[in-house]
């Protein structure tokens, strides 16, 4: 059964759901990929749907939402985007922080970098899983 991986940070609008997005499209083969925060948000961030669409054509909005931890199934791993502040507690085997500043209001060009950036961390996380880096029992 693979691991449940679970993106968090407190709005769960942005990072957290670019981090979903590429989570899913890819390392579906290695764990399952959820995303959600301690507040919600009425939508996803529009900017992050735009360039995850640019950059990757999945459109966040057909099935991605704002949900709060208290949603999710049991989690393997937690990873948290960079909150600043507290971040949301969720007992998981495994935890990163992986301290990814909030691009929300800022430019196209931070939104494309976050997203470049959560790409890469995503691809290493599915080798470090694979790997058995990461201790899951």
């Amino acid at each position: 059964m693979k691991p449940k991986v679970a993106f968090i940070c407190v709005h769960n609008s942005c990072r957290s759901q670019m981090a979903e997005a590429l989570g899913k499209l890819y390392a579906s083969d290695v764990f399952d990929s959820y995303s959600a925060g301690t507040e919600t948000k009425p939508e996803i961030n529009q900017d992050a749907v735009k360039v995850v669409k640019d950059l990757y054509g999945v459109d966040m909005n057909q099935d991605q939402y704002s949900k709060l931890i208290s949603e999710l199934p049991d989690i393997d791993v937690v990873i948290k985007m960079g909150c600043n502040v507290a971040c949301p507690y969720l007992p998981a085997k495994h935890e990163e922080d992986w301290g990814l500043d909030d691009p929300s209001g800022k430019s196209q060009e931070e939104f494309v970098r976050t997203a470049r950036e959560i790409e890469r961390k995503v691809k290493d996380l599915a080798q470090r899983i694979e790997q058995g880096e990461i201790e899951l029992n």
